[in-house]
């Protein structure tokens, strides 16, 4: 193509998503960046925790051309997920659990996996036969918001997050790679500056550094990905996030003067938006499938879900939510009774102590017996 034809086509490929309903776009050539091989230091130092899945494809990672060999370009789309509700850091009750914003609503790879197979074939469309291209939303092999960075759409920010100065950081990041040329945006400067507002409110400290997240400490990861027991140390940190975490996000000063979206795919289900704790602990594994169906949620399944919301009510400190832990206890899987004899001790401490004791005669998974003798060991009569 011409660069007159060059221009046309980007220009043509960047209204119709804006048409889509994408927020942002932006063009990258396909290059191998600095972020690639920080990536592979990123691993080797185990900050993927146990997301094994983030070590496949290595070579895909590093170089798209691996992914469509004759790859020239990358079209990144970004969609702001910004509601007009509070944030997590400007609610107070304790007795209620707080859901990650992003899956307040149904799960955005299909809705935004149809939109980029729209924007694909309006690129075959305009452009001359033999046109090649593989659409990923947050599931391929591609180092997204390094191409996002590189398109333009927005900046690496300390909190590891890509941030737009629009739209901050509530973004939903797709991608189409292509082999045709398209006309390339420049990256934005990084606007974080001296500020380390996300790195000092990390309740973990799992902000290590500046741009580098260990998701072993991470409560997005600990109450998403990781499928075992919560370190114990870590629980009292988690406080009510019961399936991932806002706060290095809420904090950041572009948040605040954020731009919301009105887009009713992104507004909270009845009753997840800040959701009775009590009301939580009951799902059976029905509810949970009914209630969670086609949300981001099921991904930590049901007895992930439960652990964390035994966590969550362990840290609220209001008794009245004994109850509620103490038929906990006699949950099917050992995995939430471990919790639950947790949550138990940390309401009640020593009161705890006859309960826990009439469980453990009774109790005979290994797993959750190691828990409720370490906490009996740990109680003062």
């Amino acid at each position: 193509m011409s660069s007159m034809d060059i221009d046309a086509v980007t220009k043509s490929v960047k209204d119709k998503a804006i048409e889509l309903g994408f927020d942002i776009v932006g063009v990258s050539p396909v290059n191998t960046f600095p972020e690639n091989q920080f990536y592979k230091e990123w691993l080797a130092r185990g900050f993927a925790g146990e997301m094994s899945y983030m070590e496949r494809n290595p070579e895909k990672r590093e170089n798209i051309k691996n992914i469509l060999p004759d790859a020239i370009s990358v079209i990144s789309c970004g969609l702001n997920y910004n509601t007009d509700y509070p944030y997590s850091i400007d609610e107070s009750d304790k007795t209620r659990g707080w859901i990650s914003r992003y899956a307040w609503g149904d799960d955005y790879h299909d809705y935004i996996k149809n939109k980029l197979l729209l924007l694909e074939k309006h690129v075959s469309k305009i452009t001359p036969q033999g046109v090649r291209s593989k659409a990923y939303v947050d599931t391929g092999p591609v180092l997204e918001r390094v191409y996002a960075k590189y398109s333009g759409i927005g900046w690496y920010g300390k909190n590891t997050c890509l941030i737009n100065q629009d739209i901050g950081s509530w973004i939903f990041i797709g991608e189409i790679i292509t082999n045709i040329e398209l006309e390339y945006d420049n990256p934005v400067p990084d606007r974080c500056g001296t500020c380390t507002m996300c790195i000092d409110a990390c309740p973990t400290d799992a902000l290590r550094e500046p741009y580098v997240l260990d998701s072993n400490l991470c409560i997005s990861y600990l109450t998403i990905e990781l499928k075992g027991k919560i370190p114990i140390r870590l629980r009292d940190k988690i406080d009510n996030n019961i399936y991932g975490c806002d706060i290095c996000q809420d904090v950041c000063p572009w948040n605040r003067k954020a731009e919301v979206t009105e887009n009713p795919y992104f507004t909270p289900r009845a009753g997840l938006y800040n959701p009775e704790l009590s009301y939580l602990s009951q799902l059976t594994l029905n509810d949970f499938r009914n209630l969670f169906k086609n949300s981001p949620v099921k991904r930590a399944k049901r007895k992930g879900f439960i652990r964390n919301v035994m966590v969550a009510i362990g840290n609220s400190g209001n008794r009245d939510l004994v109850p509620y832990v103490v038929q906990t206890l006699e949950d099917e899987d050992p995995l939430v009774r471990a919790h639950a004899a947790w949550a138990l001790w940390k309401l009640q401490g020593k009161d705890a102590y006859n309960i826990l004791t009439e469980h453990l005669n009774l109790e005979d998974d290994e797993l959750v017996r190691e828990d409720i003798e370490s906490i009996l060991a740990d109680i003062e009569l």
